[in-house]
């Protein structure tokens, strides 16, 4: 396995403080933090295990906006230039009229959106995780502290290093 794809390692702490100077020695070492798994919230590791930017939003906006400006210029075209109707001098171009089906349309594309973005950034429908499969992670609700880190140049430094921060066993995710 080369180094961009080394597979995640898993260490297993006895102690609270012993998971945040792992931690915080993996961090200095740069390689990327996935997550930890502790019986009972931790204050120490909110900060440093933030979650990435939500995409939901833009992709809701965008999706949304664009959807009601399509359905209006449909509207627009359909009115105005293919089928021009002219009904008791009334304008070809009526805003008011055409505001409606727009805005319904744009509600409906951006509820759809933001639900299929939701999925594909939470990493579902994924029924088990290969984390799930590691021996020691039935602990981790017990009495047991563990750490997943991805590491940056190959396994063996990273695996010293959590070795030195107390870990009681690394061992190597995959799936």
């Amino acid at each position: 396995m080369s180094a961009s794809t080394s597979a995640p390692l898993l260490a297993e702490f006895e102690t609270p403080e012993a998971l945040v100077r792992a931690l915080r020695l993996a961090r200095a070492d740069g390689h990327r933090l996935l997550d930890a798994f502790t019986p009972f919230p931790l204050e120490e590791l909110s900060g440093a295990l933030a979650p990435p930017r939500n995409p939901v939003r833009l992709v809701m906006a965008l999706a949304g906006f664009g959807a009601a400006a399509a359905m209006y210029g449909l509207q627009w075209y359909s009115a105005v230039v293919a089928y021009p109707l002219n009904s008791g001098g009334r304008p070809l171009h009526s805003w008011p009229v055409f505001s409606l089906v727009p805005f319904e349309f744009g509600v409906l594309a951006a509820a759809v959106a933001g639900f299929a973005t939701m999925l594909w950034a939470c990493g579902l429908p994924r029924l088990n995780h290969p984390v799930h499969d590691m021996p020691q992670f039935e602990r981790a609700s017990q009495d047991r502290f563990l750490l997943l880190v991805a590491p940056k140049d190959g396994p063996a430094p990273l695996r010293r290093r959590l070795e030195e921060a107390g870990a009681l066993l690394v061992s190597e995710m995959h799936g």
